[in-house]
């Protein structure tokens, strides 16, 4: 299968940022690992890095409208909170998106925090196990998309 990996806005700064909540892995280490076990199991993953809520959606229209993945695994950082553009943009389109956060949501200290709007229009969601959590997100659309195959 074919992954698209969108990070949002300050994961840029992984490993530098809030190391405690985030851990010390920069995030081109993340990537590098989670493209080594894509190839390892014959799949493939294209990433994207932006701060700007327009870039995310454009990047979403883009897979759709171009086919170029199978799967899309999005970390949008704090816009998960708040951003009915990106939650309109993974509604309108129908490659299968699951939600990632490296943190525990529901355990963090402030309140807004606790709720993503994104996470209704996502097929699934994963958080908390750092950056574990994408390749948790690849496993299961790959268990959904043989499922659907059955």
């Amino acid at each position: 299968m074919k992954f698209l990996i969108i990070n949002g806005v300050n994961l840029n700064l992984t490993g530098l940022r809030e190391p405690g909540v985030y851990g010390t892995r920069s995030l081109s280490d993340i990537e590098a690992e989670i493209g080594r076990r894509c190839a390892e199991a014959g799949d493939s993953a294209a990433f994207f890095q932006s701060n700007s809520e327009g870039e995310i959606c454009g990047r979403l229209h883009r897979a759709f409208l171009e086919r170029e993945c199978d799967g899309i695994i999005l970390n949008a950082g704090a816009y998960s909170h708040y951003s009915y553009a990106i939650r309109d943009a993974i509604a309108s389109i129908d490659i299968p998106v699951a939600e990632v956060h490296m943190s525990n949501i529901a355990a963090r200290k402030e309140e807004f925090r606790h709720k993503s709007v994104l996470s209704e229009v996502c097929r699934g969601v994963v958080f908390g196990f750092g950056a574990a959590g994408y390749l948790a997100a690849i496993a299961g659309l790959k268990e959904l998309a043989r499922e659907e195959k059955e």
